[in-house]
């Protein structure tokens, strides 16, 4: 059985040969191990994201389930802002910095936020007052050399095409947090109508990206609803308020048209899972974290919502994955299919991103596991 046929057999909530194995490796692992400074993939696109992640699920075998790694966006949906430039405005030998702006009147208009790459990390996004820069930058530079690839369907084609029977490719539509950060949560607090707005004009926008997918020859495998940390910046009454009416209508259309949907929220999530299980139709919800960066027993959540949800998860990424030995993976990896692999519905998974130095051999030994131990 191919790794597509896998994870297609467990989202319709069958039973395929072994419990599907899918390490969360978004993008520190593959922009690794590529060898090259990490701006190159997320500035330069040389290669982008996506295709190393393609790459590094292919060469360790395990059951991809790309949840939006592929940025996708339309044209026509006015989804690409060609006013918008991405300017270079500091340098050092482990960061470049950039600032996007836009031209109008002979003026330059910067964003409030800066972009910080890293050599050997992901990129930050923080206000420039943070690192020591004024708001409006004293020179900048173009970006040049970014390579370019298709928009659209064609590029999820081209994803597919890459990607194989290695798995699925999911992308983006809607979302379950609308409150990013210090000041937003300021904001809904002094005046929630403004995120009230918000919410409505995302749930719109939603709903004409999603039928926008399902009218393509290429569709998504999946539909990524979720968002990093829902309930970190959210309360779960805000989430009810802003977030739920969008992931209700997205998985609901999901369902009408036949097709998985999937939230990743990581941090803190069972009071998340069980307002998804309960109040929507989502397919798949991961990555279940356990104490003290979430609050999910991965055998409390199958015991409660095993038949309705595939759950997805939840090796500790860093005391096991990171800094344990084969043994402890190992060991982890049975005590999660022991607790959640029982009738179906589960794909063994990691609590939220594998750390960038996370062992080779501890990956292979939870993909070997998955593939001999975990028989239904």
């Amino acid at each position: 059985m191919t790794s597509r046929e896998r994870l297609q057999i467990v989202l319709s909530g069958g039973i395929p040969d072994c419990v599907p194995v899918a390490p969360d490796t978004s993008n520190m692992i593959p922009a690794k191990r590529t060898g090259k400074p990490f701006w190159d993939l997320y500035l330069y696109n040389d290669p982008p994201v996506w295709r190393a992640y393609i790459e590094t699920a292919k060469y360790f075998g395990f059951d991809s389930l790309m949840d939006g790694y592929c940025p996708v966006f339309f044209d026509e949906l006015g989804e690409i802002d060609y006013e918008k430039e991405e300017y270079i405005i500091a340098r050092t030998p482990d960061r470049i910095i950039t600032q996007h702006a836009r031209c109008a009147g002979g003026k330059m208009f910067w964003d409030g936020e800066v972009i910080v790459y890293y050599i050997d990390n992901p990129p930050s996004v923080v206000k420039p007052c943070k690192i020591k820069l004024p708001d409006v930058p004293d020179r900048w530079e173009r970006v040049e050399g970014r390579r370019e690839y298709p928009q659209g369907e064609a590029l999820i084609a081209l994803a597919k095409q890459e990607l194989g029977e290695q798995g699925l490719l999911g992308v983006f539509c809607g979302s379950t947090k609308l409150l990013q950060n210090e000041d937003d949560i300021l904001g809904y607090y002094d005046d929630p109508g403004p995120y009230i707005e918000r919410r409505d004009v995302l749930l719109a926008k939603s709903v004409e990206r999603f039928d926008k997918l399902m009218s393509l020859d290429c569709k998504p495998d999946f539909i990524c609803v979720g968002s990093s940390g829902t309930l970190i910046t959210q309360t779960p009454a805000m989430f009810r308020e802003l977030g739920l009416p969008i992931a209700k209508k997205i998985t609901a259309l999901c369902k009408q048209h036949g097709v998985p949907s999937h939230v990743h929220s990581c941090g803190p999530e069972a009071a998340l899972v069980k307002i998804m299980a309960e109040e929507t139709d989502l397919t798949v919800i991961d990555p279940l974290e356990v104490p003290p960066m979430g609050d999910c027993d991965l055998a409390e959540l199958k015991r409660l919502y095993g038949d309705r949800l595939v759950l997805k998860g939840n090796l500790h990424t860093t005391k096991v994955m990171l800094m344990g030995s084969v043994g402890c993976v190992k060991d982890a990896s049975k005590r999660a299919i022991t607790d959640a692999a029982d009738g179906g519905r589960f794909i063994l998974s990691t609590g939220d991103q594998c750390g960038r130095d996370t062992p080779e051999e501890n990956l292979f030994a939870m993909i070997e596991t998955a593939r001999t131990f975990g028989r239904y």
